[in-house]
């Protein structure tokens, strides 16, 4: 994305992102609450006007598109909060949106407990389980773009450390790029190549996660950790 402006309908929420994510590369989107993480990722999905600025996927014009044509070119978003469909089953969820040749098999095979409790309601999950679940019915439509908003939220340590192992997993694997916005920097630093730090809707920081993780003072100023 370059010079990416947008917001809600008052003053713009985030100004000038210059932002990109190579193939196969974690990205980490880092910045304290009400930063403009949220803001940047649901603009670059399509799922919020933009004002000013560009969005490309593999070099495909993604500007002003409604989402699900954002979605066609091959991105994918995990939202914040899951938003999974609680009246559906597990696998009613994950094949919902799935795209043609997408096989419930891999998800499974990542997530096995996804697959013992196939048949169970949305609602009926732990808040682990649901955030696996809306990971991988992200994963059904076979991105080459994923986003992630705030992943870890709610989560317990044990389940954040599966998802830091699951997104490694990922990059491993194939060529799949991962802009991940989140709070935990202990979860970010260990999944991200490099990092961008949002501060009042703008860019301050960018470098490599190994950098970012071992400057505390960069880690104090703009995150206050």
């Amino acid at each position: 994305m370059q010079g990416l402006t947008a917001g809600y309908g008052g003053p713009a929420v985030i100004r000038n992102i210059d932002l990109r994510v190579g193939t196969g590369e974690a990205v980490a989107l880092l910045g304290r609450n009400g930063a403009g993480k949220t803001t940047t990722l649901l603009s670059v999905a399509g799922a919020l006007p933009i004002r000013s600025g560009a969005v490309a996927l593999d070099g495909r014009p993604a500007t002003g598109l409604p989402s699900f044509r954002v979605a066609r070119l091959g991105l994918s978003l995990v939202p914040q909060g899951r938003r999974i469909f609680p009246a559906l089953s597990v696998d009613e969820n994950l094949t919902l949106g799935a795209r043609r040749g997408a096989a419930l098999s891999t998800v499974q095979e990542l997530f096995p407990v996804l697959a013992e409790r196939a048949r169970v309601f949305g609602s009926n999950l732990s808040g682990g389980e649901q955030q696996m679940l809306a990971i991988g019915r992200a994963l059904m439509t076979q991105p080459r773009l994923l986003l992630m908003d705030e992943p870890s939220e709610g989560l317990a340590p044990q389940v954040v450390q599966q998802i830091g192992e699951l997104v490694g997993r990922l990059r491993r694997e194939g060529d799949l790029s991962i802009l991940i916005a989140e709070q935990n920097l202990a979860l970010a630093l260990a999944v991200a190549d490099r990092v961008y730090v949002l501060e009042r809707g703008e860019i301050v920081h960018e470098g490599t996660a190994a950098a970012f993780g071992e400057d505390r003072a960069l880690q104090r100023r703009y995150l206050g950790v």
